[in-house]
């Protein structure tokens, strides 16, 4: 089912940006395929939520809701949504902001020995990225595929917040960082943080690839994020002192982080 041409009706200017949700591969991921490349990087189960407890907090998030959908992307999420839409526009959301404390022991973008770094959202603040709106129709199917994504191991929590937007504000679901995580540190230093970039890498890429594919989807879409250009300059630096080659992960995937 392909994005109707009306979804960018207020936003012309993003449909060359964000890519076909069909041609998504987190939009029918075999999670079974991941727990495989899990093992064989050795990261032992359970490294991840069953299905069934993520299930639960899908539908106890959405207990009585009604209506369409919004859903908040300040990450690859912005460019690759792999879930089906029928409205998109810029937003800035209240209460949150981007941050790299995502640590990546598992095999993604980094492992126990080179751990990677991801994005996440720190509470305080604001974040400006963009928002979707899934039908009311589409709501059970889609946001399975979104909390099969998102919610798949333990690092993000659901949260409802005020995004504000060209047009209005909206209410719109994000992922924030679970500080309860065990892979979650929004106080990691600069020097880790820059360290974790530079070295870190996995099935799904490097993490240095991560942050430049990261902050080259910003520059297409508008959005300033100085401290992320810096990090960026400083762990390249960093990977070519220490002889880091630039090839990805073993294998593809797209971007993970939101």
């Amino acid at each position: 089912m392909p994005i109707p041409e009306s979804a960018f009706r207020t936003h012309p200017e993003l449909r060359a940006l964000i890519r076909d949700p069909e041609k998504s591969f987190f939009r029918d991921f075999d999670v079974e395929e991941v727990d495989r490349r899990m093992a064989e990087r050795g990261v032992p189960m359970p490294w991840r939520w069953p299905d069934a407890e993520r299930e639960a907090n899908r539908h106890a998030f959405f207990a009585g809701h009604e209506g369409p959908v919004w859903v908040f992307a300040y990450g690859s999420l912005m460019w690759d949504p792999a879930i089906l839409f029928d409205d998109v526009r810029p937003a800035l959301l209240e209460g949150y902001s981007r941050a790299m404390c995502l640590v990546d022991r598992r095999g993604a973008r980094g492992d126990a020995q080179a751990p990677g770094l991801m994005a996440g959202l720190a509470e305080g603040g604001s974040c400006h990225g963009i928002v979707f709106r899934v039908p009311e129709a589409l709501v059970e199917d889609e946001t399975e595929r979104l909390w099969r994504r998102e919610m798949i191991a333990q690092a993000y929590r659901p949260v409802l917040a005020p995004a504000m937007t060209p047009e209005g504000p909206v209410m719109a679901v994000a992922f924030a960082a679970d500080r309860e995580a065990d892979n979650i540190d929004i106080g990691l230093s600069r020097a880790l943080q820059v360290q974790y970039i530079a070295t870190g890498r996995g099935f799904l890429g490097t993490s240095l690839e991560y942050l430049e594919n990261t902050l080259a989807q910003f520059d297409r879409m508008g959005i300033d994020d100085p401290d992320l250009s810096a990090l960026l300059a400083d762990a390249r630096r960093a990977a070519a002192e220490a002889g880091v080659s630039p090839a990805a992960g073993v294998a593809g995937g797209g971007s993970a982080g939101r």
